[in-house]
């Protein structure tokens, strides 16, 4: 774990305390790119980590702040993302795979973040959960599966979804948590992306089936 302040942060706003953490990529050239805009504060945005594609981590803000990272978004109904989470920013073009050092790494520093705040695995949430349209780190390249296994994140559905129901399909979103605005095709892009990456086309029961229940 390596120190390296950002002056981007600031006091988590209502007597907020972290309740989620929300996983981003970078999108940038390399870990060292990304430090420099974390930490500029003339760029107005942090994160509490990073962790690079060889697994090196670097705390940018103390857990206890808000950091700058979710930007505008909303969660279970819930506004002020960074006031309620924790940011963890992978070191990831979001074009190609998440190396193995950098997924062991974040393996071995979620459980702490999550025992310290008590997040469980539902709290743990990508940025396209939140800013839908928006944002679509950490991407389909993530490895969500992965996470769930070791207890980390919630896992999919495995059937028993029934027919393909849009207003199901909304309803049982909204009760995992997909409640910001948005239309039916962005609804299905967005809840794709986080739980069945490789889908296409319209609406069908493998999406209703990968929706894990509330």
């Amino acid at each position: 774990m390596r120190w390296c302040p950002s002056p981007s942060f600031g006091a988590r706003r209502n007597g907020l305390k972290p309740s989620l953490i929300v996983l981003h990529y970078t999108a940038m050239a390399d870990a060292h790119a990304a430090l420099d805009r974390l930490c500029d504060g003339g760029a107005g945005v942090s994160a509490h980590y990073l962790i690079g594609s060889d697994g090196t981590i670097w705390q940018m803000v103390k857990e206890d702040a808000r950091a700058w990272h979710a930007g505008a978004g909303e969660w279970a109904g819930m506004d002020d993302i960074n006031s309620r989470s924790i940011g963890i920013e992978l070191d990831n073009r979001g074009d190609h795979p998440f190396s193995e050092p950098q997924m062991a790494a974040l393996e071995g520093l979620m459980p702490a973040i999550m025992d310290r705040w008590g997040i469980g695995a539902r709290g743990v949430i990508g940025h396209s959960d939140v800013a839908p349209g928006r944002k679509r780190d950490p991407g389909p390249r993530f490895d969500w599966a992965r996470l769930a296994r070791r207890g980390l994140a919630r896992p999919a559905g495995r059937g028993g979804g029934g027919a393909p129901d849009g207003a199901r399909l909304r309803a049982l979103a909204r009760a995992l948590g997909f409640t910001a605005d948005m239309d039916d095709a962005l609804l299905l892009e967005t809840v794709r992306l986080r739980f069945r990456p490789w889908g296409r086309g319209p609406l069908c029961g493998a999406d209703m089936d990968a929706l894990p229940g509330p």
